[in-house]
C-alpha cells in the first residue's frame, strides 16, 4: 500500500467534510503541520472542531483558519497570543472547550488507545469540572473525561519511512504522537522520507500503523533537491 502523496491537498482528498472533527499536532508554533492546514484552507472546509493544544497565532497555524472562519469550535488549552481567537471567542462566533493541558493530552492518548474515559482529578473543583460526573476513589474525588477519536488526525513529523514509522524531534513530539493516534485517518506531513529499514526500530516513535497518508513538505524538498545538485 503506497502512503506517499504528492502534495497536502492530494493527501486530503476525499477526507475533508464540513463539520468534522480534526485532531492537530503542534505545541504552541512548533510541529505545526502547516501545509496541510494551508490545503484545509484553501478546500473551504468549514464549521470545523479542532482539537489542538493551541490555535497558533493570527497567520499561522490553525489561525490561518480562523481568519477565514472555517473553526466552529476549538477544544485546547492554551488560547493566548491570537487577537483572531480572542475577538470571536469574545464576540460569541467561535465555541471554546477549555482543557487543562494533561487532560487534553491524556484525552488524546486514550481515544487512540481504545479508552472511551478516564477519571482524573484534575479540575475537581473548578469550571472544568462542572457538567461531568464525580466519583470517589480513596477519599478523594475524580471526574469523568472522555477520550477523543477525531474523523481526521493532521501531524508533522522529522523523519519517516515509506510505511509511515514517524521519528519526532524535540518539543514538536509533544501533542503529536498522541493527536496522530486519535484519529480514525491521520495525515503526516514529515520533513523527510527514508527507505523502509533506514530508521532504527528503538527510535520509532509512532507506528506506521497510525498512519495513512504521507506528504513530504516542499521547503524539505527543495533542500533536498538542491543538496543533491551540489553534490
Amino acid at each position: 500500500m503506497n502512503k506517499i502523496y504528492a502534495s497536502a491537498a492530494e493527501a486530503l482528498d476525499g477526507l475533508l467534510k464540513d463539520g468534522m472533527f480534526i485532531a492537530a499536532g503542534g505545541f504552541g508554533l512548533c510541529g505545526i503541520p502547516e501545509l496541510l492546514l494551508n490545503a484545509i484552507r484553501d478546500a473551504g472546509t468549514k464549521d470545523l472542531t479542532f482539537a489542538s493544544n493551541n490555535a497558533g497565532v493570527d497567520d499561522f497555524g490553525i489561525g490561518i483558519l480562523l481568519q477565514t472562519k472555517q473553526v466552529k469550535k476549538m477544544m485546547s488549552s492554551y488560547v493566548g497570543e491570537n487577537a483572531e481567537f480572542m475577538r470571536q471567542y469574545l464576540s460569541g462566533e467561535l465555541e471554546l472547550e477549555f482543557n487543562p493541558q494533561g487532560t487534553l493530552a491524556e484525552r488524546m492518548r486514550a481515544g487512540g488507545a481504545g479508552i472511551p474515559g478516564f477519571y482524573t482529578k484534575t479540575g475537581v473543583g473548578t469550571v472544568i469540572a462542572e457538567g461531568k460526573e464525580h466519583k470517589d476513589f480513596d477519599g478523594e474525588t475524580y471526574i469523568l473525561e472522555r477520550g477523543i477519536v477525531a474523523d481526521l488526525s493532521i501531524i508533522k513529523a522529522w523523519k519517516a519511512d515509506e510505511t509511515g514509522n514517524l521519528i519526532f524531534r524535540k518539543t514538536a513530539r509533544n501533542f503529536n504522537v498522541p493527536a496522530g493516534k486519535c484519529g480514525r485517518v491521520c495525515v503526516a506531513e514529515v520533513e523527510e522520507i527514508v527507505p523502509v529499514g533506514s530508521l532504527d526500530p528503538d527510535l520509532i516513535h509512532m507506528p506506521g500503523i497510525y498512519v495513512h497518508r504521507i506528504i513530504q513538505g516542499e521547503h524539505e524538498k527543495r533542500i533536498e533537491q538542491r543538496t543533491i545538485r551540489e553534490a
